[in-house]
């Protein structure tokens, strides 16, 4: 099988770049273009009747912070490899499977948080929601 268009979903953790490092192998083997994205959560505050939005003070805190972890994926990818970087706000499963589908690619690659079977039973996990919702291979890097 052959990879054309590859999104690596990636959160500056060991295990994301276990699965960076992963894709780029992938690329390299079948000439693929990588889509490395980065998710972020702005939340939102139930207070009774009122939701109180995050303040714009937090959320460019979280969209700075979110850039500098893209910023470390550029520098683990070959410059011969074409690679696009995307910052994507909201809930991290749902936001790696809309931007898979947008771009039609035919990979995803992510890596595992690792929380063991109760834990992740308990609290569920971002790779675990992705391999449960996607309609395309996915690949989980331990």
């Amino acid at each position: 099988m052959s990879y054309t268009n590859i999104l690596v979903a990636y959160d500056g953790s060991e295990q994301s770049d276990k699965a960076l490092n992963q894709a780029v192998q992938i690329a390299n083997r079948f000439g693929s273009k990588l889509t490395v994205v980065h998710v972020f959560y702005l939340p939102v505050y139930n207070s009774g009747d009122l939701l109180i939005n995050t303040s714009a003070e937090l959320a460019q805190k979280l969209t700075d912070q979110s850039s500098q972890v893209l910023e470390k994926a550029k520098v683990r990818v070959p410059d011969s490899i074409p690679a696009d970087y995307k910052l994507l706000e909201g809930s991290p499963a749902i936001a790696i499977l809309d931007k898979a589908d947008q771009i039609q690619a035919d990979l995803i690659v992510i890596g595992s948080r690792g929380l063991g079977p109760i834990r992740e039973f308990v609290l569920g996990s971002v790779s675990h929601n992705v391999v449960q919702h996607s309609k395309l291979p996915v690949l989980v890097v331990k």
